[in-house]
């Protein structure tokens, strides 16, 4: 079967954003896909970009890691010629303006999070078209049309910091329950005062919803574990 390689594919993912009393949690889960293609089904979508700022990603993967490498690049810059650290509304303003004056050429959602001492925890949303907004809580990619409602009912003000991180998992795992776009494991990133926090979550330690099946190794473990019936004539 010929492809056409000048039709655009469906990228899909789940990242998510929280401000919490303290500070920020980014997560976001690992798969990667091409259209129904799943290209990679263990990458990380939270890159950093200084020591107190990181970025989720959605999108295509290769426009949002040349935004990230060009951002950390001013921003190292920055940094030098301050004599101090880049605050997380310089480092989101800068995504903002590679996203928009670029916006014809590409396609790329992110959420900008971070902490520094002039405002605490902080979360914005750069969403296609190269738009900022600051928020409490942001979500992003496909996953995200199945979050909304959740996060309306769910998140609240002044959150501790495990509160906020049960939240980002049980949306992580609601999201990749729903949406095939997004799957594999669930990764967060805490940064606060006391600087930075990254954990994983293995697919089998996640909460299970409806009538998933819980995860298996291989196929033939399905098979082995299924009983057979003798055939009847």
């Amino acid at each position: 079967m010929d492809l056409d390689l000048s039709v655009p594919h469906s990228m899909g993912t789940t990242i998510i954003g929280v401000t919490y009393n303290g500070g920020v949690i980014l997560g976001a889960d690992s798969r990667t896909s091409t259209g129904m293609y799943v290209a990679n089904r263990a990458s990380d979508k939270i890159t950093q970009l200084t020591d107190n700022v990181y970025v989720c990603r959605s999108g295509s993967a290769a426009d949002t890691q040349v935004i990230s490498d060009y951002v950390r690049y001013f921003l190292h810059q920055h940094t030098i010629q301050l004599g101090q650290p880049a605050t997380v509304k310089v480092a989101a303003n800068l995504v903002r303006l590679l996203s928009y004056q670029n916006k014809n050429m590409l396609q790329a959602g992110v959420i900008v999070g971070g902490w520094d001492k002039y405002e605490g925890g902080q979360i914005y949303s750069v969403p296609l078209g190269g738009t900022i907004l600051r928020q409490p809580f942001s979500i992003g990619g496909s996953g995200s049309s199945y979050l909304y409602g959740f996060f309306d009912q769910a998140w609240k003000e002044g959150m501790t910091h495990a509160e906020a991180e049960q939240l980002v998992i049980k949306a992580a795992s609601l999201a990749m329950a729903r949406d095939g776009a997004s799957g594999g494991v669930v990764r967060t990133v805490t940064i606060n005062a006391e600087g930075v926090t990254r954990k994983f979550y293995g697919g089998d330690t996640l909460p299970l919803w409806h009538d998933e099946l819980e995860p298996t190794n291989s196929l033939l473990d399905i098979l082995s574990s299924s009983v057979t019936e003798p055939m009847i004539t």
